[in-house]
């Protein structure tokens, strides 16, 4: 028996050493590219051409010049396109936990073929590619009666796209909120609006705070979507301001691009580190067999 628990033990230390060597190369395969981008930021524009991967040295270090360059570059000013993907993201967020939780409320609290049926739906929207509708969806923007053209309708758009994931994520938590608490509430004289804002929102905070950063983290990083929608002449997002770092003849100035990508990608890295045992929480309270 005490041969069997030390082969056990043995056999559990084992499988752990290996998960934690293959994650450890994962990681390290992932944080590469970022690696790269970072000490590239520092380096000139003929340098990163000539020898990407070699680090910045005496003739090749030109300390702030990159970010100095791609903040200034062109007519556009760069701290408008932070300000718009601020907007954006802050509003289509905000949208999303707000009408996408207490949809799931609704659909996991009324037994009914509707809901199931807008549930299921809700479900299969995150295996459409956004590619078989982008074209659709930018026409529609445009021609819609508010245009949703800008960076104050745009998370209309997103409120769509991302209501797939928050409602699939909510309607898990929901259900493993007894039923009893909220008619205790009822009993107590609330209506349906005090008992979702002042019963269900508040223990639905995990898979808030979870959805409200994996929405952020997609729409800040998101230029497919404002691309295809905004209007360029206007509003520029950091990922689109970005792409449009290109000197004479098409030319792109390679160390303000990397000193541009890495402004935009140390905040969200900060903001998902910050946030991230948010998310194992609220992914495992939310993980409930419906």
């Amino acid at each position: 028996m005490a041969r069997n628990l030390e082969d056990l033990k043995y056999k559990t230390s084992f499988g752990k050493t290996v998960l934690t060597l293959i994650f450890g190369v994962l990681s390290v395969i992932y944080i590469f590219p970022i690696v790269i981008v970072f000490y590239n930021s520092f380096k000139t524009n003929d340098a990163i051409n000539t020898d990407t991967f070699a680090l910045p040295r005496t003739d090749t270090f030109v300390g702030l010049d990159n970010f100095v360059k791609g903040m200034t570059f062109g007519n556009y000013p760069f701290l408008k396109s932070v300000f718009y993907s601020i907007v954006i993201t802050v509003l289509s967020v905000l949208l999303i936990l707000l009408f996408c939780s207490m949809a799931a409320w609704y659909l996991a609290r009324v037994d009914s073929k509707f809901c199931r049926f807008v549930y299921y739906l809700c479900v299969f929207s995150m295996v459409v590619p956004f590619q078989m509708v982008m074209f659709t969806l930018a026409k529609t923007a445009d021609s819609f009666f508010i245009p949703l053209n800008t960076p104050w309708t745009i998370p209309v758009i997103y409120l769509g796209f991302g209501a797939g994931l928050a409602i699939f994520m909510f309607v898990g938590f929901v259900k493993s909120i007894p039923l009893e608490i909220e008619e205790a509430a009822m009993m107590d004289g609330c209506n349906t609006l005090r008992i979702y804002f002042q019963v269900v929102m508040p223990m639905l905070k995990p898979t808030l705070i979870s959805v409200g950063v994996l929405q952020t983290m997609w729409i800040w990083n998101d230029y497919l979507l404002p691309y295809l929608v905004l209007d360029r002449t206007k509003y520029m997002t950091i990922p689109i301001h970005i792409q449009y770092l290109k000197g004479s003849y098409g030319s792109v100035d390679l160390g303000a691009t990397m000193a541009m990508i890495m402004i935009s990608i140390i905040p969200i890295i900060i903001f998902y580190i910050t946030c991230q045992k948010y998310i194992i929480k609220g992914v495992a309270a939310g993980a409930v067999k419906g």
